[in-house]
């Protein structure tokens, strides 16, 4: 039975990542663009932390903010492929719950009775699923595969957007720290809702919470929203989300303005002009072996960014 098990997730791995290659080469056909890589990237060096608890609507929130979703009600349509990670902002997503997900599914498990399997006598499925000790629960090969993306991700300092629920401030405080660190940007955006929307919105979830963990879990988010905007200052905004609809036009414009801003944490330009210079860069203009190979707002961002150096 152990063998049959592991065989199943190793499969599970090889699907997921042949699903993902076939996504990127659809919306490469779908959407044909200058191909960019690293340095020449839309929304380098720009790292975006959600937190809200179970309902509140974050990863709803955060495609409208990233442009993958339309601003336009009442559906709100969907503007590329669910989980996709190519947006025109750059911003790439940064979650396992949706890699945990779609393992479920495909281990013939409906997300929606994890609470009645995580009630049943003894605990060997739930093991398979969330087993914390069990490095080929569904639940750690989605960390694992989360983890080499990201990790391809932070290479090229691509932009990335962290979904979470922020109830572990210590834990979002060593990314932060982590990602300041290899030259990002940081922001957040805090996602509200009242307890009773969210117990409501958990009712009608795939993967839904038993009524007490949503309280607990929302208790925790709340108790640590002054300390977010404290840690990210100017770089917080919150979006209260009780009410169906877009987010304010006041919070797409400050993430829009975040991701287009040029990069200000001096690691991150000595970082671009460092990588200018590897790939033989002379100028910012495109075409010629010297030329720039992004788009012009990329390089648009670098000559401000250079100008403000220049400033100061």
């Amino acid at each position: 039975m152990k063998s049959f098990q592991a065989n199943d997730l190793r499969n599970l791995v090889t699907e997921v990542v042949s699903a993902y290659k076939a996504e990127k080469h659809q919306w490469l056909l779908e959407s044909p663009e200058v191909l960019r890589e690293g340095v020449f990237d839309p929304g380098i060096l720009k790292a975006i932390f959600t937190a809200g608890g179970p309902g509140s609507g974050k990863s709803f929130v955060a495609d409208m903010l990233m442009g993958a979703r339309s601003l336009e009600p009442p559906n709100h349509e969907r503007y590329f492929e669910k989980n996709t990670s190519y947006l025109p902002s750059g911003i790439k997503y940064v979650n396992s719950d949706t890699l945990f997900e779609r393992g479920l599914k495909k281990m013939g498990i409906n997300p929606k009775d994890l609470a009645d399997i995580e009630q049943l006598p003894g605990d060997e499925l739930w093991n398979i699923i969330q087993g914390e000790d069990e490095p080929e629960s569904i639940r750690a090969v989605a960390k694992g595969q989360l983890a080499a993306k990201r990790a391809f991700f932070e290479s090229g300092r691509l932009g990335v957007l962290v979904d979470g629920t922020g109830r572990q401030y210590e834990k979002i405080l060593r990314q932060k720290e982590k990602m300041e660190k290899l030259g990002y940007d940081t922001a957040m955006v805090f996602v509200n809702t009242s307890l009773d929307v969210a117990q409501q919105r958990n009712k009608g979830r795939d993967r839904r919470l038993p009524e007490e963990t949503v309280e607990d879990l929302w208790n925790q988010v709340q108790e640590n929203l002054k300390a977010y905007a404290q840690l990210f200052g100017n770089d917080f905004s919150i979006i209260m989300n009780d009410a169906p609809g877009p987010p304010p036009d006041a919070a797409v414009k400050a993430m829009d303005d975040f991701v287009a801003a040029p990069v200000e944490n001096k690691i991150g330009q000595a970082w671009i002009e460092g990588e200018l210079e590897r790939r033989g860069v002379q100028t910012l203009e495109p075409g010629g072996a010297g030329g720039f190979r992004g788009d012009r707002e990329s390089a648009k961002r670098i000559q401000q960014m250079r100008d403000q150096q220049g400033e100061e």
